[in-house]
C-alpha cells in the first residue's frame, strides 16, 4: 500500500442536505474504469451512486453503479491513484442532488430507497 501526503484544510464537498442525519459504512473504493484527472489523480468524486455488493459482502469493492444495482452514494472524494482505497457510503441520507457529479438515474434512485434526493 502506497501513503501519500495530502495537505487539508480547505472545505470538503458537502452533499447532504441536512449533515446531521445521514448512515453510512466503510467500503473499498475499486479504481477500475477510473479516468486520470489533469493533476495525473483518478478521483471518485463524492456523490457518485455505487454499488458492487458491499452490503451483503463486507469484503466486495464498491464501484461506479447508476443502475438497479446501486447500493449507496460516496460520501467524500476517495483518491484511487494508487489503487482501491478506503471510503464511506451513505446508505441513508438526505441529499441535494445540485451537488452530484451526475443526477442519478431512475433506476439508482428506486434502489436507493433510504437515500432521499433533493433539489
Amino acid at each position: 500500500m502506497k501513503f501519500t501526503k495530502t495537505p487539508f484544510g480547505g472545505p470538503q464537498k458537502q452533499i447532504l442536505k441536512f449533515a446531521d442525519h445521514y448512515v453510512a459504512l466503510p467500503v473499498t473504493v475499486d479504481d477500475a474504469g477510473v479516468s486520470t484527472n489533469d493533476n495525473g489523480k483518478k478521483i471518485v468524486p463524492a456523490g457518485t451512486v455505487i454499488g458492487g455488493g458491499f452490503i451483503d459482502d463486507r469484503s466486495a469493492f464498491a464501484v461506479k453503479s447508476n443502475d438497479e444495482n446501486a447500493e449507496g452514494v460516496l460520501f467524500n472524494d476517495v483518491d484511487v491513484t494508487y489503487g482501491p482505497a478506503a471510503g464511506a457510503a451513505l446508505i441513508h441520507a438526505f441529499i441535494e442532488t445540485d451537488k452530484l457529479p451526475e443526477a442519478p438515474a431512475s433506476e439508482a434512485k428506486a434502489a436507493l430507497n433510504q437515500i432521499k434526493f433533493i433539489k
